[in-house]
C-alpha cells in the first residue's frame, strides 16, 4: 500500500501552483517548494485527484491542470465566466478572433487568412508572434502560421493535438452561444 502523501507537503506545493498563475515545470516547483523533484509526480497525482474528488462534491471551483509538460491551477470551465468579469484580459479581444482562426484552421497560409479578415491580419500575426502564442513558416511569398507550444500552455489546454484543439475551440464557441 503506498504511503500517503505529506499534508504539509501537498499545501507546500498546492500554495506554488496557486501563487504562480500560469503553468509551471517540475523544475520550478522543485525550486519554490524545496520539494525533490522525484516526489512532485506522486504529490502532483495526489493533488490533481483530490481537487477532481472536491470538484464532483461541488466543494471547490479550482482545478489542477496539465499543460504540456507543466502544471496549473485554474478555475473549473463551468465557472471561469465569474473570473472572466474580475481578471483583466491579457490578449485584447481584436487578436483572440484571429488567434482562434489560425487555431481552428492550422495551419493556414497568412494569405489565405487575410482573405478571410483583412489587412489587419499582418499586424495581428505581428502581436501573435511577439506573444509567442504562433509560429510562422516562409512559403513563397506568405507564412504558414501555426499555434505554438505555448498556446495550449497558455489558455490550459492539456493537449498539443491540433484535431483536439479545434475540438476545443468549438466546445467553447458552442458553450458561448448557450450561455446568456
Amino acid at each position: 500500500m503506498p504511503r500517503k502523501p505529506s499534508p504539509k507537503k501537498e499545501r507546500l506545493l498546492e500554495a506554488a501552483l496557486f501563487s504562480a498563475g500560469h503553468p509551471v515545470s517540475l523544475e520550478d516547483l522543485s525550486t519554490a517548494t524545496g520539494l525533490s523533484s522525484r516526489e512532485l509526480p506522486t504529490l502532483l497525482t495526489g493533488l490533481i485527484h483530490t481537487y477532481q474528488e472536491m470538484g464532483e462534491r461541488s466543494e471547490t471551483a479550482l482545478e489542477i491542470g496539465i499543460a504540456g509538460d507543466k502544471y496549473v491551477m485554474q478555475v473549473r470551465s463551468q465557472y471561469a465566466h465569474v473570473g472572466q468579469k474580475l481578471a483583466p484580459m491579457e490578449i485584447p479581444k481584436k487578436l483572440l478572433g484571429t488567434l482562434a482562426l489560425i487555431a481552428y484552421h492550422q495551419p493556414i497560409r497568412q494569405s489565405q487568412l487575410r482573405d478571410m479578415i483583412g489587412q489587419k491580419v499582418y499586424d495581428h500575426v505581428g502581436e501573435l508572434l511577439d506573444r509567442g502564442l504562433l509560429v510562422a513558416h516562409k512559403d513563397g511569398r506568405t507564412k504558414v502560421l501555426s499555434t505554438s507550444g505555448s498556446f495550449p500552455e497558455y489558455f490550459g489546454l492539456s493537449t498539443t493535438d491540433k484535431e483536439e484543439i479545434r475540438h476545443f475551440l468549438l466546445g467553447e464557441l458552442k458553450q458561448k452561444k448557450e450561455t446568456p
